[in-house]
């Protein structure tokens, strides 16, 4: 089937238009429930994508996952549809890259796995066929769709990959040894690349291809790596080149190709300039509100905490603890989450002594405070430090993905923006007024108030 799909068939709440090609499972542009343009990516029967961990992968250079429905008899990924051509298209109608255009492919490239591997995702399936080229940068799609994508064994499969992608970008040759479209890794080392082909890429870019597809997997750098040492070179202008004749494929955001005696004509490159500029900063301006709304989050935890010290301190506890287990759905990733939060504990259990003593010796020097006050505090900066201390920003990178869905939409951020503004003022306005409560701990409440009440007399000379 391809072109329009018949009887506006639905997948859940989206309505199909066409069918579209590459990748693993069909594909279908669809149009949403807003009218959105999306793509839609069907697997096969039992596969179980992690919607969540895709959805919390932010990077340009990464298409933007929606949604979807993992399990059950007919599973499927919802991302956005990028207007793009697949690398392998872009070569056959331009030629092979070179210059500073490979410089970009490079870097785009190494920046969106690193993107995924730091969410916990690889890629499993990178090619020329699941990377679009939008305004001269690629956008990588249809990522972690794979058997076995997702594990730290495909990490490095994922570095080669790279290296192998780069090849055909500057070639127009495909790897066979590179991973394959069904997303099997080779067995035993994987073969080293041909040396004639690495001496074909700009001579910044070869030592980094040669290191990505060393047959020794641990060897291999990490995308972070090249991404940072791609981003060093400073590569010459693209030469001029006739356009070449390659296998052309298309993926699950792109629509078939145009027949080659009437290719679709190229947008100016000054509106690409101007579409790239465009989406770089709505998702700067996102990401900045994503901040703010993260930041409303922790000012409501830590006055909570000023209120009431036991119920806002063992709040915060779990609440930190689950923003770092996130979408983790295994027993071990739920134990890594609580480790790392009890490594923490110490650290704002030194804040949370620390302040009240700071504050009862400062009274004695001039003024008074109270004891209920100067614990109170105590605990606001030891929840503080659970959430966004020097060291501690786990909880508050999780915070920013999560905010960063309703940043997106203009009602989002108002919705989001009034709920935790108000929260957040009725937290700084309770903790500066209210007298604390130690609820349920009335005995500890005491303690501290004699103990602190004792140590303010001593330090005054009464």
């Amino acid at each position: 089937m391809s072109g329009e799909t018949s009887h506006q068939e639905h997948i859940g709440p989206y309505r199909l238009l066409s069918r579209l090609g590459g990748g693993a499972g069909t594909a279908h542009r669809a149009a949403g429930p807003d009218g959105r343009d999306v793509a839609i990516r069907l697997l096969p029967p039992g596969a179980v994508p992690d919607i969540a961990r895709m959805r919390s992968v932010l990077s340009p250079y990464v298409v933007d996952v929606l949604g979807g429905e993992p399990g059950g008899t007919r599973p499927y990924v919802v991302s956005r549809f990028v207007p793009g051509r697949p690398l392998a298209e872009h070569v056959a109608a331009h030629g092979p890259m070179g210059g500073a255009a490979l410089g970009r492919m490079a870097l785009g490239l190494a920046k969106a796995l690193a993107a995924l591997h730091q969410a916990g995702l690889t890629h499993g399936d990178l090619g020329p066929g699941t990377v679009l080229v939008v305004d001269d940068a690629p956008v990588v799609v249809d990522f972690a769709l794979t058997g076995r994508a997702g594990t730290p064994g495909d990490v490095p499969a994922d570095v080669r990959a790279w290296a192998v992608t780069l090849l055909f970008a500057a070639t127009g040759r495909p790897d066979e040894t590179a991973v394959s479209s069904s997303g099997e890794l080779p067995v035993g080392p994987a073969p080293e690349l041909p040396a004639g082909l690495i001496a074909a890429l700009p001579e910044g870019l070869r030592p980094l291809v040669a290191a990505a597809a060393r047959p020794d997997a641990s060897a291999r750098p990490s995308a972070a790596d090249l991404a940072e040492a791609v981003a060093r070179l400073d590569l010459p202008p693209s030469p001029a080149r006739p356009p070449a004749t390659a296998h052309t494929a298309h993926t699950a955001h792109t629509a078939p190709p145009s027949p080659p005696a009437a290719p679709a004509p190229e947008p100016p490159a000054a509106s690409g300039a101007r579409g790239s500029a465009a989406r770089a900063h709505e998702l700067a301006v996102a990401q900045g509100w994503a901040r703010l709304l993260a930041a409303m989050v922790v000012v409501v935890g830590v006055g909570v905490a000023v209120m009431m010290p036991i119920v806002g301190l063992l709040a915060s506890l779990a609440a930190v603890t689950l923003l770092r287990a996130g979408a983790a759905s295994t027993v071990r990733g739920w134990a890594w989450a609580l480790g790392r939060t009890l490594l923490t504990v110490p650290y704002a259990a030194a804040f949370t002594v620390a302040v009240p003593l700071g504050l009862v010796a400062a009274a004695a020097v001039g003024g008074e405070i109270d004891p209920l006050a100067a614990c109170a505090f105590g605990a606001g900066a030891g929840a503080a430090v659970l959430w966004s201390a020097p060291g501690v920003t786990g909880p508050r990178r999780q915070l920013e993905r999560m905010a960063l869905a309703a940043a997106r939409r203009p009602g989002g951020i108002a919705a989001a923006g009034v709920l935790l503004g108000a929260l957040a003022l009725f937290a700084v306005v309770g903790a500066m007024s209210l007298t604390p409560s130690f609820a349920p701990m009335y005995g500890l409440q005491s303690s501290l108030e004699a103990t602190l009440d004792r140590l303010q007399n001593a330090l005054n000379g009464t």
